[in-house]
């Protein structure tokens, strides 16, 4: 069914709000003050429409830089001018907090997209007549828009996608034709890492028709499920002074100058701290940089990041750095665990650190200092903080993932 609706605001997740209706509904790619003309969203969306035309454009509104937007689901926003979207964005982070009860000082957003993503996960999937199709998901569907070429990419992830490719054929050739096959590709010092999944086991003859690919495509490494098919260098970043080489598959931020950005309001914010515990510490990136300062203890549940910044922390000029395996969801640092340090740093992922919040909460920490790649569950952590006695002194917006509703933050808490 048709309708002409008028949209009233961008809304969190980046599509445009009507609520005209009295309910509100959902329309990606449109901007505030739009007249557009829209479809129902077939499957179980009721409050999701389809663009289908801007009648009356936002002046706000700018062409789209990327062939693939709207139909590729990598970025919901292309279509807005920089300084709109930026006010938006630090917005959400605002109104978050607002929600949550919280008042607090929201700094100007840091623009931390830089050379742009050094790593991506492309899918693999069979379309119609059984061709086979690289690329990203589809905006709100599991279907596969081919690419050849991403312009947000970094500059070091270039052959990436030929690399994918290039693998992918071996790999669907032996698999059924539903089943998936997710790429991940890094960009590393010594090119490009690779994780593939979903390929299920690998026979002799298919390793050795993988391997000529990561040979003819210069791969650093090329692993399947984490289990190493072929190395031709150790897939290595750089942290401050130290060099990390990547456990397979490893969480890393999504660009360079997104990891620079959050250590250094990380280290700027933890003061003259001297004994500091780095918690969700990954493979370093606070860890190693803070170290140069101060002596650190770092925990995370992945034991090959552990093992990796471990490692690392053995770069000349830099203070002890103790890294233990940990689940801090199951086992959060308790209070008398607490007890000796001057700072306390966390950094979660997106279901945020309730258990370790809490605890933290029934802390003397003097410093806590919060990153967050999802606001609400930050808020639900910090009011955790603030009902214990904390106070949250700033909040940084960092905007590492431009184009999308996905925003960063550094906050600062003190007794």
């Amino acid at each position: 069914m048709v309708e002409r609706v008028r949209i009233d605001h961008v809304g969190h997740r980046g599509d445009g709000v009507c609520v005209d209706a009295g309910e509100a509904i959902y329309v990606p790619y449109t901007l505030g003050g739009e007249t557009v003309e829209v479809d129902h969203v077939a499957g179980h969306h009721p409050d999701r429409r389809k663009l289908l035309a801007v009648e009356v454009a936002s002046p706000e509104r700018v062409e789209p830089f990327c062939p693939h937007f709207g139909v590729c689901g990598g970025c919901a926003i292309q279509h807005w001018a920089a300084e709109p979207y930026r006010a938006w964005k630090r917005n959400i982070v605002v109104e978050t907090l607002a929600q949550a009860g919280i008042a607090c000082e929201v700094a100007p957003l840091v623009d931390a997209h830089g050379a742009g993503r050094r790593r991506i996960t492309l899918h693999g999937r069979f379309g119609t007549h059984d061709i086979l199709k690289v690329g990203f998901a589809a905006a709100s569907s599991h279907d596969v828009i081919p690419i050849h070429r991403c312009p947000i990419l970094d500059p070091a992830l270039e052959g990436a996608l030929d690399a994918a490719w290039a693998l992918a054929e071996p790999l669907t050739s032996k698999m059924p034709v539903t089943k998936p096959l997710d790429i991940q590709v890094t960009a590393t010092a010594n090119g490009l890492d690779i994780d593939v999944r979903g390929s299920g086991p690998l026979p002799t003859q298919l390793i050795t028709a993988l391997s000529r690919v990561a040979e003819q495509h210069r791969l650093a490494r090329l692993t399947r499920h984490g289990e190493l098919v072929l190395q031709r260098l150790p897939p290595t970043v750089t942290m401050g002074r130290a060099e990390v080489t990547l456990p397979p598959g490893s969480f890393l931020q999504a660009t360079v100058a997104g990891e620079e950005e959050l250590a250094a309001l990380v280290t700027e914010h933890i003061g003259k701290a001297r004994e500091i515990a780095d918690l969700f510490c990954g493979v370093g990136p606070f860890a190693l940089r803070l170290a140069e300062k101060a002596r650190v203890t770092a925990y995370d549940s992945d034991a090959g990041a552990i093992a990796a910044l471990a490692k690392a922390a053995r770069t000349p000029g830099l203070k002890p750095i103790k890294a233990e395996p940990r689940d801090l969801f199951r086992r959060p640092l308790v209070p008398p665990e607490l007890r000796d340090f001057d700072a306390v740093v966390f950094d979660p992922p997106r279901q945020g650190a309730q258990a370790q919040a809490l605890k933290l909460a029934a802390s003397k920490v003097p410093v806590v200092i919060a990153v967050s790649c999802n606001a609400a569950t930050f808020a639900r952590d910090a009011r955790l903080l603030i009902d214990g006695g904390y106070r949250l002194e700033i909040v940084v917006p960092v905007d590492q993932f431009r184009h999308t509703a996905h925003v960063e933050l550094v906050a600062r808490f003190t007794r």
